[in-house]
This record gives structure tokens, C-alpha cells and sequence, in this order.
């Protein structure tokens, strides 16, 4: 130490900060904007995602309110249509039995109400952006910062201006979700389509289509294994944030995740942490298949 003091100058030992008083100015300029833009539109923000809140308790209530072998008969057939694996349906079922069995269901029905509805927002923002992407370099060159601070930004960071904006609830932790889970949609279908083979585009220029058919018709269907793949890690991360999302008001297996964390409730935190591992597990398995036959089905194509 003594050895820097004496050979370096005063000015690099102390690294140049604000001063205290136009540091604290500063943040109280920006917490007053905020506070002053909250009061302004929160309740114009609110009333724009009530539709969004809306579709959420909806289906919130009509899964607690479908009896149990209905939910597992549909979880089942879902799974098959999505995996053909007898054994990932097995899986499935064994699975939510001992959800029910270890009084669970409820919390769990919450939490794929949840699960559905940030992944149908995440997935019917993410591919159009995606799309966008992959027709601009400038639209990419401007979205991908963003998604790099949406994957990288402390989910607690971004949840103080949502709270503060639209309080506690279901649909500030919906947002949060969305937030966190949506940028692996956006880059999988900005790189699925970018992948496509040039011979295939080719020949649907050839063909005289337009750039909606050559879209919906050559690009969108070759580049179905990649979305898949979005869509996949999409779920995953949304699961990673049910506890977090419990902490503003969210309902479903994050709840008791957190109490038992506050409260040192081991049995408690495992077995609720447990059942959503095997949601996770569930989601990947058959999302993962059905990505797998996609690619099979279109190399198949090709080599025809």
C-alpha cells in the first residue's frame, strides 16, 4: 500500500466520483419523474391491461373449478400429441397425481394459469419481433441491447418500477414473467428464420410469391424447430420466476416456496420446489419432442 502511495499522483488513488450533493439531486430528480409519471399514467396503464388481468382469473378459475381427472385427462392427451412417448404421459400423470396427493393442486393450477397466459403474451410478441429482426438489420441492431438487458437485469431491479407503477398483483407479476421469460422466443425466431436455406427462398422467388406467402409458407414452417426451441426455453424461464413473481401478489406454488423460506419450513419449500421441478420437467420433455419431430419431419422433407 505504502508502496502506491508514494510513486502514484493523489488523483489516481481515489477514483473521481460525484460529488454527494449533486449525486443525491440527481437521484431525487429521477425518483420524483418516476413517482410524478406514475401518478400521471398508472391508472391508464392499469386500465390498459385489464383485459390482460381479466384472462388471467378467468383462467385461473376454470382450472380450480374442472374436476381432477378431467385436468389429468387433458394433461395427458396434451402430452401425447406433443411427445408420442408413452412414457413422458406416464410421467405426466404420475406426476400431477402426487401433486393432488400432497394437496398441491390448487397452487398448481395457479401457477399454469400463469404459465399459459405469460407464454401466449411472450409468444405473441416475441415471433412478430422476431420476424422483424430478421427482415432489418436495423431493427436487430436496436432490439438485441434490449434483449441483452432483459436477460441480464436483476428480476429485482425491474420489479420496483413495475410495482410502482401498477402496485401489487397478478398483473405486475405477470409483466415481470414476461420480462424475464421472452427473449429466447425473440432471438430463437430471428435466428430460425435467418437459417433458412437461400435455395429454398429462391425457389419461392421463382415461383412469383409474395413476401407473406415466402413468410408464412417456406420461412416460418422451415424455421418451426427453432421457435419450438424459443417457446421451450420461454416456459422454463417463466417457471424460474413463479417464486419471484410470488413476492408481488402472484398466487401458485411460489407462495409456499416463500413462506417456507421466511419461516424455515423445510418439507414445505422441498415439495412445493419439487412440484415445480416436475412442471418444468413435464414442459421440456414434451416441448422438446415435439421441437425433435419437427426437425425430423423437415429433414425428411428436404432429402425428398
Amino acid at each position: 500500500m505504502d508502496f502506491w502511495t508514494d510513486k502514484l499522483p493523489a488523483w489516481a488513488l481515489q477514483f473521481p466520483e460525484m460529488g454527494r450533493t449533486e449525486l443525491r439531486d440527481l437521484k431525487k430528480g429521477i425518483d420524483a419523474s418516476f413517482r410524478t409519471f406514475s401518478r400521471a399514467f398508472g391508472e391508464d396503464l392499469e386500465n390498459m391491461f385489464y383485459p390482460l388481468l381479466k384472462f388471467l382469473v378467468w383462467l385461473e378459475k376454470l382450472l380450480l373449478a374442472t374436476p381432477w381427472p378431467i385436468i389429468i385427462i387433458i394433461v395427458a392427451l396434451l402430452a401425447w400429441l406433443g411427445a408420442r412417448s408413452i412414457g413422458i404421459v406416464v410421467g405426466a400423470i404420475l406426476s400431477f397425481l402426487a401433486i393432488g396427493y400432497f394437496g398441491m393442486w390448487e397452487d398448481t393450477m395457479s401457477t399454469l394459469a400463469i404459465i399459459s397466459v405469460s407464454t401466449i403474451v411472450c409468444i405473441s410478441l416475441g415471433i412478430p419481433l422476431g420476424i422483424l429482426m430478421a427482415r432489418s438489420e436495423r431493427v436487430q441492431a436496436v432490439v438485441t441491447p434490449v434483449l441483452d438487458v432483459m436477460q441480464t437485469i436483476p428480476a429485482f431491479v425491474y420489479l420496483i418500477p413495475v410495482v410502482m407503477l401498477l402496485g401489487i398483483g397478478k398483473v405486475p407479476g405477470l409483466i415481470s414473467v414476461c420480462i424475464y421469460a421472452m427473449p429466447p422466443i425473440v432471438r430463437l425466431t430471428n435466428l430460425g428464420i435467418r437459417l433458412v436455406d437461400k435455395e429454398a427462398l429462391e425457389a419461392a422467388d421463382a415461383f412469383g410469391a409474395s413476401y407473406t406467402q415466402r413468410l408464412f409458407g417456406v420461412q416460418i414452417p422451415l424455421a418451426l424447430p427453432n421457435i419450438f426451441a424459443g417457446v421451450n426455453q420461454t416456459i422454463m424461464m417463466a417457471l424460474a420466476m413463479v417464486v419471484i413473481a410470488s413476492m408481488i401478489g402472484v398466487a401458485g406454488l411460489g407462495v409456499p416456496v416463500l413462506r417456507a423460506i421466511s419461516n424455515q419450513y423445510l418439507a414445505l419449500g422441498m415439495m412445493n420446489g419439487l412440484a415445480i421441478v416436475a412442471l418444468a420437467i413435464i414442459f421440456d420433455r414434451v416441448s422438446q419432442s415435439y421441437g425433435k419431430r419437427l426437425q425430423r419431419h423437415r429433414q425428411g422433407a428436404n432429402h425428398e
